[in-house]
C-alpha cells in the first residue's frame, strides 16, 4: 500500500521543521509585505488634524477605564452598519491612534462617528448615570470622573512623544500644552483664543462638564468623545453616504430648544 505524504514528512524531522518555517514564512510575508507600501495604502487628507491636548488626555481615560472593551471604533462596509452608524470608518481617520480602537466586539455601539451626535450635557449626564438617559444601558456609571482634575502638567511630555512618533504636533503646540488644556474647557479666555489659533477654528472649545472653573477628567473624555468622527470629513466625500457630519453646536441647540 503505496504511504501518504505526510507520514513520510513526519518521519523527517529536519524536513518537517523546514516545511513548518516555511508555512509560517508564508503567514508572515502576508502581514508584513503591506506595511512596506503603507504610505500609498492610506489615503492622505488635507483636513485631518490633530488631537489637541484635551482630547488627548481623553483619549488616555478613555484607554485607561477599559471603554474599548465594550465599544468598538470601526464600521464596517456592511449595509447594516452603515445605515446605523454612518460611512465606513477610513484607515487614514485612525492615522493619529497609538493603540488603534478598531475591532468589532460591542457590548456597546460602535463610537466611531459618536462626535456631534449628542450635546456635551448629555455626555456628563451619561457618564454619571447612563440610566438617566438610556433606560435599558447596563454600562457602569464613571461619577468620579467630574471630580477628578486633569494632570495637565504631564501633556507636553505626551505631545513629544506623539511627535516622535510621526503625529504632527509644532514645537509651540509641544511648549503651549498645558495652557491649551485649560483654553479648551474655558470659553472666552485668552488661552481659549491662542489654542483656536493653534488647532484651528473648527476646534470645539467649550465647558463641556458645564463648569468653567477647573477642568476635570470629564471635560477631557467629552473632548475626546465629541471629536470621534470629526477629525476629518474624508469618509464623507466620494460616498454613497447623504448625511452630512454631526454639527456638536446644533445637538446643543436641538437640546435647549427641548428644554425650553
Amino acid at each position: 500500500m503505496a504511504e501518504f505524504f505526510h507520514r513520510k514528512v513526519e518521519r523527517n524531522a529536519i524536513g518537517f521543521v523546514l516545511l513548518i518555517i516555511a508555512a509560517a514564512s508564508v503567514g508572515g510575508i502576508v502581514e508584513i509585505a503591506p506595511l512596506f507600501t503603507i504610505d500609498e495604502t492610506v489615503e492622505t487628507v488635507p483636513d485631518m488634524r490633530v488631537y489637541t491636548p484635551l482630547e488627548l488626555a481623553g483619549r488616555n481615560i478613555y484607554i485607561r477605564e477599559g471603554c474599548y472593551a465594550c465599544h468598538s471604533q470601526m464600521i464596517r462596509t456592511l449595509a447594516d452598519e452603515v445605515d446605523r452608524y454612518g460611512p465606513y470608518s477610513l484607515a487614514v481617520e485612525s492615522q493619529y491612534d497609538r493603540p488603534m480602537q478598531w475591532g468589532s466586539k460591542r457590548t456597546g455601539p460602535d463610537l466611531a462617528r459618536i462626535g456631534g451626535k449628542y450635546s456635551d450635557v448629555w455626555h456628563a449626564m451619561h457618564m454619571n448615570n447612563p440610566r438617566d438617559v438610556v433606560p435599558e444601558s447596563n454600562m457602569p456609571a464613571y461619577p468620579w470622573l467630574a471630580r477628578t482634575q486633569v494632570d495637565a502638567s504631564s501633556l507636553s511630555a505626551h505631545l513629544t512623544a506623539q511627535q516622535a512618533l510621526g503625529v504632527p504636533y509644532t514645537d509651540e503646540m509641544v511648549a503651549d500644552a498645558t495652557r491649551d488644556t485649560l483654553g479648551q474647557a474655558t470659553p472666552d479666555s485668552d488661552n481659549a483664543y491662542a489654542m483656536a489659533e493653534r488647532y484651528g477654528e473648527d476646534t470645539q472649545i467649550s465647558a463641556f462638564d458645564g463648569v468653567t472653573t477647573s477642568v476635570t477628567e470629564l471635560d477631557a473624555l467629552i473632548a475626546y468623545l465629541q471629536v470621534l468622527g470629526q477629525l476629518t470629513d474624508a469618509a464623507y466625500i466620494d460616498t454613497a453616504a447623504p448625511e452630512l457630519p454631526s454639527d456638536p453646536a446644533a445637538a446643543g441647540a436641538a437640546v435647549d430648544q427641548a428644554e425650553e
